[in-house]
């Protein structure tokens, strides 16, 4: 049975706002006076019952003014500030706050100015890999109703709502599958995996039944974010997939068509990257979104936005650790070449849902700890001790593939109202959680939803780029200083944790 708005808790006083292009209403507005783009700061929330951080509209109404080009139509001019920093740096998540601490590394008594476009810097949380859920719900956007099944337990395949031959096929897969490149050398073996999304090894290789494909379509979205319509079968043999035990491929080493990722944590996962947190000896300015950088004879220009005007700051040496995407706005005077390569990265978009119980208990009485859905709008729940809920929902179109479909996700995802963002949280705790006790009305105490536009730099990876992996990759035209200027973006060296800061800075030093 379906639960009504108010059924959901929809009816309580939220403040709420909508968002078209990812920019508020009002969010940036002409002032007639002056001519001068000023941006509104958000009201705050009178509600703690539910939040939107991350790339919410103050964060992108000047980056995508400056991409449509109406950010200078109004901008007055640069206002000096007279300040002066040895180092300025572009961006405050884990590839910014690298670049500062490896630069007072090496010169400890410099003056270093970080600029994020954020109210918080940070980023979003690394995907998790290779720690899959125990319990799977089958969900009516997939099967046509709810059912709740745990696959770490015995005989779970004859639990699912598939047909037949559906769970027949999914005993092969995970059982003793045969070899369904018979005949062919290794070699051979890892080229026909390169050259197919996991799907479709699913549909095309081993010819399963749709509700197999169905069932395990979302299985590389909480590790990846996008599902197996983009995610490469090679890189399924090589995370351990189900059906791909039976080619007899070396375990031992990963196969060189395999992406950065699986190749780096061939051995077990790698730990995410640690943020290095602001010491006292870097100032951290945020909600101050950059929109130029130049080079000049003595030093450089840094200018960015503080809500009213745009103000300048000197600088000897600029990393720059935003998105390569916005790189060709601030420094359009780049090489043709490396703009055209900048403009070719194209981020993964997540969202992330923290959901506060009023009471744990029917999580603990549902006996699990993560959830996988099959089809629905959040792709995993979880359930973190004492009272919390986290979701994550990855909206990139995957039939399209990693970079057509991130685009496309992302053009969605921030065109879509905050409250339905809420509404799908609150009504997939009621399916989840119902049945042992739930009262979504009720029971939530608050829920603050991480929108991220942008949040996972591209990565090269089999079948869709021809050029891994031997290359050239797009991102070695990036590389290299300009002037004082250096780029440490995670765009600009995927998959990397931490080697590009470590080269932005020693490139400036050269």
């Amino acid at each position: 049975m379906s639960l009504t708005p108010r059924d959901l808790g929809m009816d309580l006083p939220i403040s709420r706002r909508d968002f078209f292009d990812g920019i508020a209403v009002g969010c940036v507005v002409t002032s007639g006076a002056s001519g001068r783009a000023e941006a509104a700061q958000e009201a705050p929330d009178p509600s703690e019952l539910f939040k939107v951080r991350g790339d919410a509209g103050a964060a992108l109404s000047v980056p995508h003014a400056l991409r449509d080009g109406r950010f200078w139509e109004h901008a007055g001019p640069f206002v000096p500030t007279g300040e002066s920093y040895d180092l300025v740096v572009v961006g405050g998540g884990r590839g910014g706050m690298g670049a500062a601490s490896e630069w007072l590394r090496r010169r400890p008594r410099d003056r270093v100015l970080v600029l994020d476009n954020r109210d918080e810097p940070g980023g979003p949380e690394p995907l998790r890999r290779g720690d899959r859920a125990g319990a799977v719900m089958c969900d009516a956007e997939s099967f046509g109703a709810d059912a709740l099944v745990e696959v770490s337990s015995p005989g779970w395949v004859e639990r699912l709502p598939v047909a037949g031959a559906a769970r027949r096929d999914l005993r092969l897969l995970h059982g003793e599958p045969p070899d369904w490149f018979a005949g062919l050398p290794a070699e051979a073996k890892q080229e026909r995996l390169a050259g197919l999304t996991y799907s479709q090894f699913l549909r095309e290789v081993c010819g399963v039944h749709p509700d197999v494909e169905r069932f395990c379509r979302t299985m590389s979205c909480p590790e990846w974010g996008y599902d197996t319509r983009a995610f490469g079968a090679i890189d399924a043999w090589g995370t351990g997939y189900p059906g791909l035990s039976g080619l007899g491929l070396d375990r031992d080493k990963p196969s060189r068509y395999n992406s950065p990722t699986v190749r780096r944590e061939w051995h077990g996962p790698v730990a995410p990257a640690a943020v290095p947190g602001p010491d006292g000896r870097v100032r951290l300015r945020t909600s101050s979104p950059v929109v130029s950088v130049r080079d000049g004879a003595g030093a450089a220009t840094v200018g960015y936005f503080d809500g009213h005007q745009v103000l300048a700051v000197e600088a000897g040496a600029v990393i720059l650790a935003c998105w390569s995407a916005v790189v060709p706005y601030l420094v359009p005077d780049l090489p043709a070449e490396r703009l055209r390569e900048l403009r070719r990265a194209v981020r993964v978009p997540l969202l992330r849902a923290t959901v506060r119980l009023r009471d744990p208990g029917p999580w603990r009485r549902l006996g699990v700890r993560r959830v996988r859905w099959t089809g629905a709008y959040w792709c995993e729940s979880e359930f973190a001790p004492p009272d919390t809920v986290r979701l994550l929902a990855t909206p990139c179109r995957s039939e399209l593939g990693p970079d057509a479909g991130s685009a496309a996700g992302r053009a969605e995802l921030l065109a879509t109202p905050y409250d339905v963002l809420e509404r799908t949280v609150r009504d997939q705790l009621a399916r989840l959680l119902g049945p042992v006790g739930f009262d979504p009305g009720q029971d939530i105490a608050a829920i603050t939803v991480h929108r991220w536009g942008h949040a996972l730099p591209p990565e090269y990876c089999r079948p869709w780029h021809a050029f891994h992996p031997d290359g050239p990759f797009p991102a070695d035209a990036v590389r290299g200083r300009f002037g004082r200027i250096a780029i440490a973006g995670s765009d600009a060296e995927p998959t990397a944790r931490g080697e590009a800061a470590v080269r932005a800075v020693e490139e400036l030093f050269r």
